[in-house]
């Protein structure tokens, strides 16, 4: 079975009653292949440099493609992460808050993960969209919504346990470079940068699966559907989430006495 990325989107909004659009991320590191892109897409440009996270809220909120360069991208961190930017002073001393001293925020921020120079531009929108092969899958979604999506990853791809990836800020820009570099999936909460400007609900997570494990994951869900009668693993046979009701629950009954 192969599914357009269109399908995909379709299965895991309708199965996972995903809050938001699943989120096509591309590198491009080709020429030929950014030219391709800019062909076939219909696509969006930042008017003024924001963040990676603030680029995600129009693919994921409105349905919308964004394309840009490092001329539209307003993040210092994100900068670091996707390789158009060295680290500086100024970048450790913007992490003074999260460490105890600046040796320690320098460790930290070089231990981040990092995309290697060459990179020409990043494309963010639906996966419904997409033109070209994503490099990751980007899910802005509740704990239980992440659980399913681990699940079935893990399945698919004979991985366990997950382990994953959690940085001190980039969870967005550094989440996803973690998972494309990796070829892994990843799940880490927001951080500070993509809850005041990526606009993340305190109850979200991230969770990134790479491009090319996305048809993988979501066969394994419709399998799962077509043996069990639906895509609720918290409690096979209901739609998701499922009823939330233990197993005991039918013998703790309690009658009026007096």
């Amino acid at each position: 079975m192969s599914l357009s990325y269109k399908e995909m989107q379709q299965v895991l909004m309708d199965e996972l009653r995903l809050y938001h659009y699943p989120i096509a991320v591309k590198f491009f590191f080709d020429e030929a292949e950014l030219e391709t892109f800019k062909d076939k897409a219909e696509f969006y440009l930042p008017v003024k440099p924001m963040t990676f996270c603030q680029w995600e809220i129009a693919a994921r909120m409105k349905g919308q493609t964004v394309l840009s360069g490092p001329e539209g991208l307003g993040c210092s961190n994100a900068l670091v992460s996707f390789g158009w930017k060295e680290i500086d002073d100024n970048e450790i001393k913007s992490h003074a808050k999260y460490v105890r001293d600046l040796a320690q925020a320098e460790r930290f921020v070089r231990s981040k993960p990092r995309l290697p120079e060459g990179l020409k531009a990043i494309a963010v929108g639906p996966l419904g969209d997409a033109v070209v092969d994503p490099s990751v899958v980007h899910f802005y979604c509740d704990n239980m919504q992440a659980y399913h999506l681990a699940v079935d990853y893990m399945a698919a791809t004979d991985q366990h346990p997950l382990k994953t990836n959690v940085t001190m800020n980039s969870s967005a820009c550094g989440g996803t470079v973690y998972s494309y570099q990796e070829k892994t999936a990843n799940m880490l909460p927001a951080c500070s940068g993509s809850y005041n400007a990526g606009k993340t609900e305190r109850g979200e997570i991230n969770f990134v699966i790479p491009g090319e494990h996305m048809g993988l994951t979501v066969e394994r869900l419709l399998e799962r559907k077509r043996n069990l009668g639906s895509g609720a693993i918290t409690r096979p046979g209901d739609n998701f989430p499922g009823a939330d009701i233990c197993k005991n629950c039918p013998l703790i009954i309690f009658k009026k006495e007096k």
